[in-house]
């Protein structure tokens, strides 16, 4: 109809001499919201679970379909650094799991607390940290957003407290499921189950890989972790659980890593390259998005490209960036250890090296 309008109204001008120009399609075309099904999530000691029909707007999806594609581009971006070996030492990539970060994001307040292990980059985008500062990380330099010196796996952002290199902390994940649940502490545990633990299969690594089940007398959920809208809705559940004060809650999302488990890594040799592909042609977070909003007229091929070439744009500013940025001095090594002190000295490499800490 307003394309008809515009027509007409282009005709009109022309009669009358006058230049005229009158867009083809406007945001009036688009759906502002629409209804999606979504796969159900699975329980355990719950009487209910959430939502299987929600509600996305039009500018939910645009922001969702923006972050996911940045932290793609980001991470593929890094691939090719460290393989200029201009990124050095670990680093581990997060694409194929963006449905996770961004849907948990989308389902808490940026007020609240969150924590994560070593596939950080993700998450220290959504909780406010920019391209540049993630990629200056990486590359050890000063403007980083840990200022060089915590590199992939030390992270930080007000309410985000990493980025933690720690691995086989079982015991420590029983301890604190068993505290919060004894204290009915408003905290929602999260396993993202992307198959593999390093090279091995979860089917070859636990008798049970329902891992939502795991916290025992702590309320859980199994989650399509590629499934942006699922993840928001089930995170939201969560937290109006925890808010309510009922205590904590585990969730388990079902996702999976396009990369291998670290830049060491290349992931083919326990899975075969025919499995990755096809998670990437069935279950891929951003076409998945992507497919749901054409479908639904709730944006164009030529507005998301345009995201797309932006996107690109962010990634390569912040790369250029990330090379050219002087590395920290050797005599801030040190700096930062603790907040707000006053200036200490703090051993080296051997007894008699000092170096200087300040706040």
């Amino acid at each position: 109809m307003l394309t008809n309008i515009s027509n007409v109204l282009r005709a009109c001008a022309q009669r009358n001499g006058a230049a005229a120009v009158v867009s083809a399609r406007t945001y009036a075309d688009f759906t502002t919201e629409a209804t999606f099904e979504i796969k159900k999530c699975d329980i355990h000691k719950l009487d209910e679970a959430p939502a299987t029909q929600v509600v996305m707007t039009r500018e939910e999806g645009l922001q969702y379909y923006r972050t996911m594609q940045t932290i793609r581009r980001m991470e593929l971006k890094a691939d090719q650094l460290y393989k200029q070996k201009i990124i050095r030492g670990f680093c581990h990539l997060y694409d194929g799991q963006e449905a996770c970060a961004v849907g948990i994001e989308a389902g808490i307040n940026l007020t609240d607390h969150l924590i994560t292990a070593y596939r950080a980059h993700g998450y220290t985008y959504t909780r406010g940290g920019t391209v540049k500062e993630i990629m200056a990380e990486l590359t050890g330099r000063r403007g980083g957003i840990a200022k060089g010196k915590g590199g992939s796996m030390h992270m930080y952002t007000k309410h985000f407290y990493g980025g933690n290199g720690i691995v086989g902390a079982q015991g420590q994940i029983f301890e604190s499921y068993n505290m919060a649940a004894l204290w009915k502490l408003p905290a929602i545990f999260i396993c993202e189950n992307n198959r593999y633990g390093m090279g091995t299969s979860v089917e070859r690594s636990a008798a049970s890989t329902d891992y939502y089940k795991r916290g025992d007398f702590i309320p859980g959920l199994r989650v399509d972790g590629m499934d942006v809208l699922c993840v928001r809705e089930a995170t939201k559940f969560a937290a109006d659980h925890c808010r309510s004060g009922k205590g904590p809650m585990l969730m388990e999302l079902q996702t999976y890593r396009y990369h291998g488990h670290s830049m060491s890594d290349p992931g083919v040799s326990y899975r075969t390259r025919e499995e990755i592909q096809e998670v990437r042609g069935k279950s891929d977070p951003i076409s998945m998005l992507k497919d749901r909003m054409l479908s639904n007229n709730m944006a164009s091929i030529e507005e998301l490209k345009e995201i797309d070439v932006a996107v690109r744009k962010e990634i390569e500013d912040a790369a250029q960036f990330a090379t050219t940025d002087p590395e920290p001095p050797l005599e801030e090594l040190c700096n930062h250890i603790f907040y707000n002190n006053p200036a200490l000295e703090v051993r080296g490499t051997n007894p008699w090296t000092k170096l200087k800490s300040v706040s």
